[in-house]
């Protein structure tokens, strides 16, 4: 289960910032997309090499995964499945994530059209449009 192809369209997709900025929604973001946590004040009063943020993205990647088993390993996903969710994972979080309730009813039953038409009628679609595209490109490639 190679996923180096999810983790460079992420990290293209997350962008790169030495630097905390803030994201579309106003959270304190840093390095591929990492949310800087309350108790992670350092990265407002230190600077860190590209190195250690590749290192970061790692384990956030990781961490991500392991919520994809977590959430979803009664499922039966393909790579493309697995891999837009994993995705959706790591921008928006599970609590997130758990709130396509049509899109996931219709990504259990393999309905495509209906999971991307679920995917675009969302605030997240709204917000990314550019992104969520992106993602409904590489999920309904067979």
């Amino acid at each position: 289960m190679s996923l180096d192809n999810l983790k460079k369209r992420i990290k293209r997709n997350e962008g790169y910032s030495q630097f905390p900025y803030k994201d579309q929604l106003g959270y304190q973001t840093i390095g591929y997309g990492h949310l800087i946590k309350k108790n992670e004040k350092k990265y407002f009063t230190k600077t860190f090499t590209k190195k250690y943020f590749e290192e970061l993205f790692e384990y956030d990647f990781q961490k991500t995964v392991d919520v994809y088993k977590k959430i979803f390993s009664q499922n039966s996903h393909n790579t493309n499945e697995r891999d837009l969710l994993i995705e959706m994972l790591f921008q928006l979080g599970p609590k997130g994530v758990l709130k396509f309730k049509k899109m996931l009813f219709y990504l259990k039953k393999k309905e495509k059209y209906m999971t991307c038409l679920e995917m675009m009628d969302s605030l997240w679609y709204k917000q990314t449009p550019n992104r969520v595209d992106n993602l409904i490109k590489h999920f309904i490639v067979d």
